[in-house]
């Protein structure tokens, strides 16, 4: 279960501090998926950081079945992101020199050597994104969509239990963003995963189902 009780987050400026996210609150079951919509500046990219370790908030807890990731060190902050929670970004991130499989197979690279079930599944994740035949093929030789079914497969190589996407299609056309968004959810539902989604599209929102606006730092209906 994710439970995400009244994060606030304030930044120095020079006018005084700006407060971006001001109570914001949600609670999520497996296999349970959610979107947040809001205008540009709403907070939702800095509520998705907070959600997944990247980003300690000034006040408020995150529980990740019933762990608070800001609990620990740097060290043990980046285990937990490894291995409990995935990660797809409007950019895809992708390591241009790396082949397809290889670039699936990033996120296990942090416990050193690779064991062949994980490069069995990084190909299994691959075939069920329909890029099966083309393992071998560098980011360059792939389309926008088809880099952005990569990082799909990478997000989901360690089986996390909370996937967040930071606008996943933002720059893809229509047609190929409502597979992107299908093949999603279909694989974080095989996986009994959670999938929070912040998005402007509200095609993708209608796909993921549950929506929540981020209005005033706050997550309302």
């Amino acid at each position: 279960m994710l439970e995400v009780a009244g994060i606030t987050k304030t930044y120095p400026a020079a006018a005084g501090d700006l407060r971006v996210l001001d109570g914001a609150s949600l609670t999520l079951g497996p296999g349970e998926r959610l979107t947040v919509m809001g205008p540009s500046g709403s907070g939702k990219s800095t509520l998705l950081s907070i959600v997944g370790g990247l980003e300690e908030p000034t006040a408020g807890t995150v529980r990740l079945d019933g762990v608070d990731p800001f609990a620990g060190d740097a060290a043990t902050r980046a285990r937990f992101r490894n291995r409990r929670i995935g990660f797809v970004f409007q950019e895809h991130h992708l390591l241009d020199g790396c082949t397809a499989i290889d670039n699936v197979l990033v996120p296990a690279l942090a416990s050193g050597r690779v064991p062949r079930d994980l490069v069995a599944r990084a190909a299994k994740l691959l075939e069920r994104v329909g890029l099966g035949q083309r393992l071998d093929h560098h980011p360059g030789q792939l389309s926008g969509g088809e880099r952005q079914r990569v990082a799909v497969a990478r997000s989901l190589l360690l089986s996390p239990r909370l996937v967040l996407a930071d606008e996943p299609t933002g720059q893809l056309d229509s047609h190929t963003a409502g597979e992107v968004t299908q093949l999603l959810i279909d694989l974080v539902a095989e996986s009994g995963g959670m999938l929070v989604v912040v998005t402007h599209d509200e095609s993708v929102a209608a796909r993921v189902g549950s929506v929540r606006h981020l209005r005033d730092g706050r997550l309302g209906p």
